[in-house]
């Protein structure tokens, strides 16, 4: 690709012919587009560009543009912007700054020049820099003026499907007359789903919207098609392409700028393949860096394999999807796998997985194998030994996982004798792979506080709803993420002397006065040793430790700060929640042995060894937190070898550390991955499963019909309760004032802390037995999961109503 050189920027009107891809800091992204089309020998409307170099000068290059004006023959023009960060990959802009058409005579057209230009600091564009986190100083604009077209149909070709994602289709808007009404959504539109040349399809307006007004000629669909297929080669992504189709039949291309809304594609296969996202489970959304992908990837192979069930860990767009193709065409998997997502990746993956199984292109085929018996028995037997054994003496049990917890963090730290970048890689390649017979002790307890939690609501149907089985699980002790949020409501309440440095020192501040000591002391040092290796997004060994960075910690500490009642405290209110407990599973047992005598009798054993059990479940990953932590360290004394910032080595994997240990210069390749990783930071909906042909699955499910400011999810935690919301997509920095309701996209234990103060929470994804539910459960506030699109359809301050046990918010206007 080519840049331009020094004489080139100080070039203040450029013909349109003459743009490029390497020129946008010259022209901006719109006129390089354009360049782009017309060096690729498509039909462009001739015109010229007045560059970055007369906006920084200031002033319209008058003399020069009405020459350029002069040789297009004068007549109507099209005066649009072309900004310097518009019409890129990351970010398209559309809408944010001024187009002005059907602008003739000169001075018209200085004064739609001078409109384009004071547009790039206009409140639209200020706001989606704001979002997109780009810098406005480093904005510059310049103008695109092309002859007007006067088309009899006009609109937008999307050269993949930008609802489904799909990449086989291509989607089209088409209206009469120009095409920015369609664009700007003044008139109606006829949508076209397109599936090759001469195939089209009605789209989601349905045959009649499709019908609607002439067709602009015949073939003009197969134009489309392949004008559409020329121009995705060319720039090689997806292409937003405005068009027009004049009075002779004649398609002209009026723009064309990158789709910058599809999710990734998943990697390139020969067949249909179908992937799920993995990550909701662990309560990630968030993309994960590349070290990250590495570690986590063979954990969760790992837990699926536990299960019975080989899977591919794949990465999409830095998130962790499963490939389950192989097991949706295997009929002995086909049931298990509906029951896996309703478990554990909850009812928008069962709905998902329920879909894909109705599709012929997933029919069953006629692999029928299994693993060998003798291997699937002895596995079976060795489960059923550990979850009998921890029921028969959960006290026992719960001792056993201790000692192993504490075992595998006395095991974590690096030998003495790791000194050199190559040992320290070998420390981090070989750690945590000998468990030295501790998985056992560590799981099966687990395992069987989940059964016993999970199994009493099936055997008394009838007799008990599952708001009357959650009842009983509030409250429940042993939780070592909940000991953690309790020991912080402590600190904070130690540290009240404080409160006004505390609440009016900005959280990031606090941290960094705290590192150079320079804070009053108030405990915080015991607090990060037993809990410092915590964060949230803490699967991922890329993401920085409460240790390292104590901002989140010092923002929940403000939030707890602000509750004053002492009725609402959270010491207080946990323990309410136990109590209260305790006397549901003594109402509940009376019914149930009354009702059923056989069934409540083993459901209401089920419910007491649940509650002795089932705050363990956390227990497992807060143990391999310790072990990640330790290779964190090791990973960053390695990066501080090789790069500038030591967490750059976080943007590699293993194998690429140690190609870099060989002296091989890999900055480039991780600033590319940095670049792509800020982007993804930024996309707030992940697909639950995708297609390879980059079909967005759910988008593909017939839509629910939710009534009047209602929202539909799936009730976790029983109870209801009417407040404000507050919308946090960051708890580093959040703000959550004592009862408002949180609302986001997910949770983990890194969130938790919010819980203390909240009066109820509303997440997008999430099963039940997931940590966030389980945790506002414990608490005794209402939850309601897989809510779609809630951080977007409800407002920080919107007053809305949780019921967990309808399962629905209900919003006010």
């Amino acid at each position: 690709m080519q840049s331009y050189c020094k004489e080139e920027a100080q070039v203040s009107v450029l013909p349109l012919s003459e743009a490029h891809a390497g020129l946008v800091p010259l022209v901006g992204g719109k006129a390089a587009g354009l360049g782009e089309l017309i060096r690729a020998g498509e039909r462009v409307p001739d015109g010229f560009c007045v560059t970055t170099a007369a906006y920084r000068a200031g002033v319209v290059p008058q003399d020069e543009v009405r020459a350029a004006y002069a040789r297009l023959g004068g007549g109507p023009v099209a005066v649009r912007s072309s900004a310097t960060d518009e019409d890129l990959p990351d970010a398209s802009f559309a809408g944010q700054h001024d187009t002005v058409l059907d602008v003739e005579g000169e001075a018209d057209l200085v004064a739609a020049i001078d409109t384009c230009w004071k547009s790039l600091h206009g409140d639209r564009a200020v706001a989606y820099r704001k979002a997109h986190g780009t810098d406005p100083a480093d904005a510059r604009m310049a103008v695109v003026v092309q002859r007007m077209v006067t088309p009899v149909r006009a609109g937008v070709l999307y050269t993949a499907n930008p609802v489904t994602g799909n990449r086989t289709e291509m989607l089209v808007d088409v209206g009469t007359g120009l095409g920015t009404r369609v664009v700007d959504g003044h008139t109606d539109a006829n949508h076209l789903v397109l599936t090759g040349a001469a195939h089209p399809e009605d789209g989601p307006a349905g045959a009649a919207g499709a019908r609607r007004g002439a067709a602009p000629g015949p073939g003009w669909h197969d134009d489309l098609w392949t004008a559409g297929r020329r121009i995705q080669a060319h720039f090689g992504v997806p292409q937003d392409v405005e068009w027009a189709i004049d009075h002779d039949g004649t398609l002209w291309l009026l723009q064309s700028r990158p789709v910058t809304t599809l999710f990734p594609l998943p990697p390139q296969t020969d067949d249909l393949r179908v992937y799920v996202e993995f990550g909701n489970v662990q309560g990630m959304l968030r993309p994960v860096t590349p070290m990250g992908m590495s570690t986590l990837s063979r954990m969760i192979a790992a837990m699926v394999a536990s299960l019975g069930m080989r899977v591919e860990i794949v990465d999409i767009g830095g998130r962790l999807y499963g490939d389950l193709t192989d097991l949706v065409r295997r009929p002995a998997a086909r049931k298990r796998l509906v029951r896996l997502m309703a478990v554990d990746f909850g009812p928008r993956a069962q709905a998902v997985m329920e879909h894909v199984l109705r599709d012929p292109r997933f029919a069953p085929s006629g692999d029928r194998s299994r693993r060998p018996a003798d291997a699937s028995l002895g596995a079976a037997l060795r489960a059923l030994r550990g979850i009998l054994r921890a029921l028969a003496r959960p006290d026992a049990a719960r001792h056993r996982l201790v000692a192993a917890v504490d075992r595998l963090r006395a095991e974590s730290t690096a030998p003495p004798q790791a000194h050199t970048a190559y040992e320290r890689l070998r420390f981090v390649r070989d750690h945590g792979e000998d468990t030295d017979g501790v998985a056992d002790d560590v799981t099966w307890p687990i395992v069987a506080g989940m059964l016993a939690s999970a199994l009493p609501a099936q055997l008394l149907k009838g007799v008990a709803t599952e708001a009357d089985v959650h009842a009983v699980l509030r409250g429940v002790p042993h939780n070592v993420t909940i000991e953690m949020d309790l020991a912080l409501w402590a600190l904070a309440s130690a540290a009240r002397p404080h409160r006004d440095l505390l609440l009016d020192t900005p959280p990031a501040e606090l941290s960094a006065r705290y590192r150079r000591g320079a804070l009053p002391e108030i405990g915080l040092a015991g607090f990060l040793s037993r809990y410092g290796h915590r964060a949230a997004a803490e699967a991922d060994v890329g993401v920085p430790r409460w240790a390292e960075d104590p901002t989140p910690v010092f923002a929940a500490i403000a939030n707890y700060l602000r509750l004053t009642d002492p009725a609402q405290a959270p010491d207080r209110r946990f323990a309410e929640a136990a109590g209260a407990a305790e006397a549901a599973l003594g109402e509940l047992a009376a019914r149930a042995v009354r009702q059923r005598p056989v069934r409540g009798r083993i459901a209401v054993f089920l419910l007491r060894r649940a509650r002795r059990l089932a705050g363990l479940r956390e227990s497992g990953k807060f143990a391999g937190l310790y072990r990640l932590q330790a290779v964190r360290e090791q990973l960053l004394l390695i990066g501080s070898t090789l790069f500038p910032v030591a967490d750059d080595v976080m943007f590699l994997t293993l194998d690429e550390v140690e190609t870099a240990l060989g002296g091989t210069d890999l900055s480039g390749l991780v600033a590319r991955r940095r670049a792509t990783h800020r982007r993804e930071l930024r996309r707030r909906v992940v697909p639950v499963a995708i297609l390879s042909d980059g079909t967005d699955v759910e988008s593909t499910l017939p839509a629910t019909e939710d009534g009047e400011g209602l929202l539909r999810g799936v009730g976790a935690a029983t109870g209801k309760v009417t407040g404000p919301a507050r919308v946090v997509t960051d708890p580093a920095t959040a703000y959550l004032e004592p009862g408002e309701i949180l609302v986001t996209a997910t949770t983990d234990p890194g969130w938790t802390p919010l819980f203390l103060t909240a009066a109820a929470l509303v997440t997008e994804t999430g099963a039940v037995m997931a940590h966030g539910p389980t945790v506002a459960r414990e608490y005794g506030i209402p939850a309601v999961i897989s809510v779609p699109g809630a951080t977007s359809r409800i407002v920080t301050g919107q007053v809305i109503t949780v019921d967990g046990a309808a399962g629905t918010v209900t919003t006010r206007r």
